[in-house]
């Protein structure tokens, strides 16, 4: 179990708009905040996972402004309190530390932080939590930053990949790993020799770390976006917070933790050879899923090959491994296969299966065309 003395808390990344589920995700209702598979939304779901290891009351939410008031409906009446709203998207690293700031303040000193997105499936949440008390374990040790890694059913090219060392020890029954170095996402031929390897894990975005652990590295490796931070910091609570958090945010830098942060002191800890590794991954095997399009859906819930998806009633003949989403319609369909349909009041989704990562390019032509009604 972690230190008694940190106390654990949790910041669930919630600002993303979902583009590849359009008609159903929209700038106010994206992804996390739709019941993509099962009946609780995909947030719902995150925090579900999270409370029996962290209380509601230490469970923040980094979203903006068109998505907040929906996303504190769908929380915990103590987590509504936590939610922290970005006036402009600046990635993950400046959406981090905003909660590290906060958590300092709230903790009045240290505190344990597990840092998580809110649009993943995992579909075996006891070891997953397992997993994430151990990570929070080895994050106790100050300098110590843990990522959890998904172990590669295929060479995917979509997910960047976490290389780990062949030394590991063990924290609560599970093998824990050195990292050697995080690759960007790959081509196929070299996401083959990845998985081939046996090496490499996916990189879903999930880490742990102590909030000074955090702190000290955005010091060192993004000084200007930790001072208008830790500037920040000092407003807390006060009438005057609102008005400078708006004058701070745009000027931080827009990058990814794992680009500005996670490389960095991986590369830092390799090039010195009297430092002990400071960025661990911990193969985490809970049937995860990023559910990136409406072609994951229908892998996640079909239980047969061919099988057809529907959300409500409807009869096929002759139709095969179709995803048919319309629930206040009865659909009828005949002679179609690996089609995605997808229904709302105001628009109509129809592609194949294998074209569903191309959905996101209709929203792009929407904003081109300039239907906000239907974004």
């Amino acid at each position: 179990m972690p230190d008694k003395k940190l106390t654990a808390h949790a910041v669930i990344l919630a600002g993303g708009r979902g583009t590849r589920f359009w008609p159903r995700s929209r700038t106010r209702t994206p992804k996390q905040l739709l019941n993509i598979v099962g009946k609780s939304t995909m947030l719902e779901q995150t925090v579900a996972r999270l409370r029996p290891l962290i209380a509601p009351e230490r469970i923040w939410s980094v979203t903006n402004a068109e998505q907040a008031q929906a996303l504190r409906k769908q929380l915990p009446a103590a987590a509504r309190k936590r939610v922290l709203t970005e006036p402009i998207g600046r990635n993950t690293a400046a959406a981090i530390a905003l909660a590290a700031i906060h958590m300092r303040h709230a903790a009045k000193g240290d505190a344990l932080m597990a840092v998580l997105p809110a649009d993943q499936h995992i579909a075996q949440p006891e070891r997953y939590r397992e997993i994430v008390r151990a990570a929070l374990n080895i994050a106790t040790t100050q300098a110590r930053m843990v990522v959890l890694g998904i172990p590669p059913t295929r060479p995917e090219t979509g997910y960047g990949y976490i290389e780990r060392i062949e030394q590991p020890f063990t924290i609560d029954g599970f093998p824990t790993f050195p990292v050697r170095r995080f690759a960007e996402k790959p081509e196929l031929a070299t996401a083959k020799e990845y998985v081939a390897s046996g090496r490499y894990q996916w990189n879903a975005g999930m880490f742990f770390w102590r909030v000074s652990t955090f702190l000290d590295a955005l010091q060192k490796f993004l000084p200007k976006t930790f001072e208008a931070m830790d500037s920040l910091s000092t407003h807390i609570g006060k009438r005057t917070y609102d008005f400078q958090l708006k004058k701070i945010y745009p000027t931080l830098e827009n990058i990814s933790v794992d680009y500005a942060i996670l490389e960095k002191e991986t590369a830092a800890s390799a090039e010195a050879a009297d430092k002990p590794p400071a960025v661990f991954v911990i193969p985490a095997e809970v049937e995860w899923s990023d559910i990136g399009s409406w072609a994951a859906v229908y892998e996640l819930l079909a239980k047969r090959p061919g099988e057809n998806i529907l959300a409500g009633a409807g009869e096929t003949i002759d139709a095969h491994g179709n995803l048919l989403w319309s629930p206040d319609k009865f659909v009828a369909a005949i002679g179609v296969n690996n089609l995605v349909v997808v229904e709302t009041p105001d628009a109509l989704l129809i592609c194949p299966r294998d074209r569903a990562q191309d959905v996101g390019k209709i929203v792009k032509s929407l904003e081109q065309t300039k239907l906000t009604k239907l974004l």
